[in-house]
């Protein structure tokens, strides 16, 4: 005889022997003790949770020669056939092949007939959201109001794309992933049946790696007999799937707490001659990382961490990190794991991960470990400090005495009625840290209308290169061009921030060279600094502009560094 895969050949055939349902199984075994059976049905949940199986279990149980019972004999000749596909008056429709407005009307013309082998007529309609819309609305009326010897059970996957209408006219259950400590019970059961002796760990493992899914996961202890035997190790469970064991994580992490580079790239290059992938790699340490974090916070953590089989060994491997470290690990993976989906090398965006976390220091170091980590910064701050006290010094005395506070300088003389010019533009030079006067000048050049008219090659290019890039540049837009830089206006703060990385402004420095056939910089600012730039150059009369002196007035620098230290709505500028 032929080989039969474990999921169909241990399909449950009673209620009982249903894995992690038991609110469904209840509800269903008490309809059908008190006579309160209804005429539709809807089954939803994830795959391999037994919808279907259930499904036929009713079927069973109210055309069962013994009943209407709350479970199936299974013995008598309506149970056996149904099981075997035999029975007319029930019948199994997959909804992905039969979704048309035909076959649901082949279906409400054959229900006005009685059933002819069994008590009653049972539809199990699997997949049912593969329905077109004009299937659902034909099969309403019928669904709605069937005949007293008709039975409709719809199951789906996916229950949000139902017509709110179908779903009204039905008793909805809610399959729910099989718990864990259920699968492994149930497999270890399964395992004593075939005389396949395993190990608890590769049973855990196994049902781990099925996510809540009991036919998924009898389908890979199936695939894992074939290949060990009647043996099962979790060794090979690793091997055969993918899988990474603990160890090789604990020794990661070793070399990240160390922040040894060389052993953790060894740890990384021994992973991929393993076959093991970039991406599952950096999801697992992701996992890691979470279970870390879950045993040193909560308190009684083993009931969160299923992933771990040994808990004080893996709190002696964990033990040297701390909580801030294990957040900013987690914080640094996940941000390269979204950039990983987007890169044609996930290899190379895995090591940078990791090499980040060996290089740099960590952002949850406290002040007082960060200080003894660099002994440097102490004097760096404190020469700070006293550079800002010199200059509010010297910004007191410029307000009281109305004189410059730098020695050897006169203060200037100014005509009558003469006002200080629009502060806008030193304001926005001083708030992006550049001065925009000097491509105001440009704001009309053949420059940039040449930029302009290669600016969509740009954007291409920058999107053929990296898409992350091209959505916060594209908010950009050419403003001015010099010989040496193109300015760009924002709309938008965090897209300029974010343009501003070194790394997208080298790409994007990159791919104008190419196609402006320069070597531009990319400068940036905000669109309403620009214009606000661009209207006082206008706005100034001739007259002002030829009596300015050519240098900067005397004091105009002490100005410019207390705009920054204070903003402008706090500097006040005295005659």
């Amino acid at each position: 005889m032929s080989h039969i895969a474990l999921y169909r050949k241990w399909r449950p055939q009673a209620f009982r022997d249903i894995v992690g349902q038991q609110h469904i199984t209840q509800t269903l075994q008490n309809s059908l003790r008190e006579g309160r059976l209804t005429h539709a049905y809807l089954f939803n949940g994830p795959r391999g949770t037994g919808k279907t199986t259930a499904a036929k279990i009713l079927a069973k149980a109210v055309n069962c020669e013994n009943g209407p019972a709350e479970e199936p004999c299974n013995e008598c000749s309506a149970c056996r056939r149904i099981t075997e596909g035999a029975v007319m008056d029930v019948v199994e429709i997959d909804a992905a092949s039969n979704r048309g407005v035909e076959e649901i009307r082949d279906i409400r013309e054959k229900v006005k007939y009685a059933p002819t082998e069994v008590r009653q007529k049972v539809y199990i309609i699997d997949e049912v959201h593969m329905l077109t819309t004009e299937a659902f609305n034909a099969l309403l009326k019928t669904l709605e109001e069937p005949p007293g010897h008709v039975m409709f059970i719809l199951a789906t996957t996916e229950p949000h794309r139902l017509p709110a209408t179908i779903v009204s006219r039905c008793q909805r259950f809610d399959f729910r992933r099989v718990p864990l400590e259920e699968q492994v019970s149930r497999l270890s059961h399964i395992c004593g049946e075939e005389r396949v002796t395993a190990e608890p760990e590769a049973l855990q493992y196994i049902a781990r790696l099925s996510d809540g899914g009991m036919r998924d996961a009898l389908s890979l202890l199936d695939q894992i007999i074939a290949y060990t035997g009647n043996h099962v190790t979790l060794q090979e469970v690793l091997g055969i799937t993918g899988g990474i064991g603990l160890e090789q994580f604990g020794r990661l992490a070793e070399a990240i707490m160390a922040r040894d580079a060389g052993a953790a790239l060894t740890c990384i290059e021994q992973l991929m001659q393993d076959g093991k992938s970039a991406e599952k790699s950096m999801e697992n340490l992701l996992y890691y990382f979470r279970d870390a974090l879950m045993l040193k916070l909560v308190p009684n953590a083993e009931e969160w961490t299923d992933r771990i089989t040994d808990a004080a060994a893996f709190r002696s491997m964990t033990a040297a990190f701390s909580a801030e470290r294990l957040f900013h690990s987690i914080d640094v993976l996940n941000h390269y794991q979204a950039e990983m989906k987007y890169s044609a090398q996930p290899q190379t965006m895995f090591e940078v991960a990791i090499l980040k976390l060996c290089s740099s220091p960590s952002s949850a170091e406290t002040p007082a470990q960060a200080g003894s980590a660099d002994p440097d910064a102490n004097a760096q701050i404190a020469s700070l400090t006293r550079k800002v006290a010199q200059l509010e010094q010297k910004l007191d005395q410029l307000l009281k005495n109305g004189v410059p506070a730098s020695p050897g300088k006169e203060p200037a003389s100014k005509p009558a009625g003469f006002s200080s010019p629009r502060p806008s533009v030193s304001a926005a030079s001083a708030k992006l840290g550049i001065k925009l006067d000097p491509y105001v000048a440009h704001a009309d050049s053949a420059l940039l209308r040449q930029a302009l008219s290669k600016w969509g090659q740009v954007l291409q290019q920058v999107k053929e290169r990296k898409i992350t890039v091209h959505a916060w540049l594209v908010d950009g837009e050419p403003v001015a061009v010099t010989e040496e830089a193109v300015l760009l206006a924002f709309k938008s703060a965090m897209h300029r921030e974010t343009t501003e990385k070194p790394a997208h402004k080298e790409l994007i420095e990159q791919v104008m060279r190419d196609v402006l056939g320069e070597p531009f910089k990319l400068v940036t600012a905000m669109m309403k600094d620009w214009k606000e730039a661009v209207a006082g150059s206008a706005e100034q009369p001739e007259a002002m502009r030829m009596e300015e002196p050519a240098d900067d007035k005397p004091g105009d620098d002490i100005v410019e560094e207390a705009i920054k230290l204070f903003g402008e709505d706090l500097v006040v500028v005295k005659e």
